[in-house]
């Protein structure tokens, strides 16, 4: 059977390996490549070497801001997400009537477009601030919590699915254990639960943190980036640089590289630290 499956190996990666290559591999390769240059298409590219990674920082302060938007937004979703995801799974994996209705309510969201959930979230919020004369693009802080909100609201009930998962496949006898040994459901849940349930906080982890990072069309259909670029992330920060200003598209390219050299470190540095934190069951 193995020497079967080796000698027909190449012949069933194939098909995939191409696929991978064409769709991701080599557009990215040109991606990289096209950041060192100044071009309108790809056939009259000249190469400038750094000048677009230059003046992505230097003569760009809304790049900045859009990274420093991002970061704050990511890391108010990410907690909050997890938070309130974990806390939902715990209380739907009791025996509560109704709980399978529950996760399907909590799950409905995840499966909404996020440009129409964006424009839904700017009629619900503006239809509450305009009764105090304003709306979302009013002040930078309305936008910001609600992308906070939308994302909240979309990402919870997917999160909660992947903890419910992990919490029905915690041991039953090491849980038997630490009440036997008296310990209350607060210390169960910080000394037992949560150190088996890292696994399943990683992954979680892992998703909010770079659906954060990486958030468009939300952003594009809630506020726009307004008021004034103010909650313009980093996404939207890179399409209006190469599609809204000319000769701006390899310094639009060489932003989209820094991007993903960012959320890959970033996304790396996490994944290490919290799987260093899992133990054996």
């Amino acid at each position: 059977m193995q020497k079967t499956l080796k000698k027909y190996f190449a012949f069933f990666v194939l098909p995939t390996l191409t696929a991978f290559a064409v769709a991701f591999i080599i557009p990215f390769v040109m991606g990289v490549y096209l950041s060192f240059t100044e071009f309108t298409t790809v056939a009259d590219a000249k190469w400038v070497g750094f000048s677009n990674y230059i003046k992505a920082f230097r003569d760009n302060d809304d790049f900045i801001n859009a990274l420093w938007f991002t970061v704050k937004f990511t890391v108010v979703s990410v907690l909050l997400i997890n938070i309130i995801s974990f806390l939902i799974a715990l209380l739907l994996t009791r025996k509560i009537k109704g709980t399978n209705i529950f996760r399907t309510i909590f799950f409905m969201p995840n499966l909404i477009g996020g440009i129409v959930l964006g424009y839904i979230w700017q009629l619900i919020i503006n239809g509450v601030l305009l009764k105090f004369g304003v709306d979302i693009t009013f002040d930078a802080k309305y936008g910001f919590w609600g992308l906070v909100i939308l994302m909240n609201w979309q990402m919870i009930g997917y999160m909660m699915i992947i903890y419910i998962a992990g919490i029905q496949n915690l041991p039953g006898d090491v849980l038997e254990a630490a009440r036997i040994d008296g310990a209350s459901g607060i210390q169960t849940l910080f000394k037992v639960t949560i150190p088996l349930l890292m696994p399943s906080i990683t992954i979680c982890t892992f998703l909010t943190l770079t659906n954060s990072f990486k958030m468009f069309d939300q952003n594009l259909a809630l506020t726009g980036g307004a008021p004034g670029k103010e909650t313009q992330m980093l996404a939207l920060d890179i399409y209006n640089t190469f599609y809204g200003r000319i000769g701006y598209e390899g310094v639009g390219q060489a932003k989209a590289v820094i991007f993903f050299i960012l959320v890959a470190v970033i996304a790396g540095i996490q994944l290490l630290f919290t799987r260093s934190k899992e133990v054996e069951q």
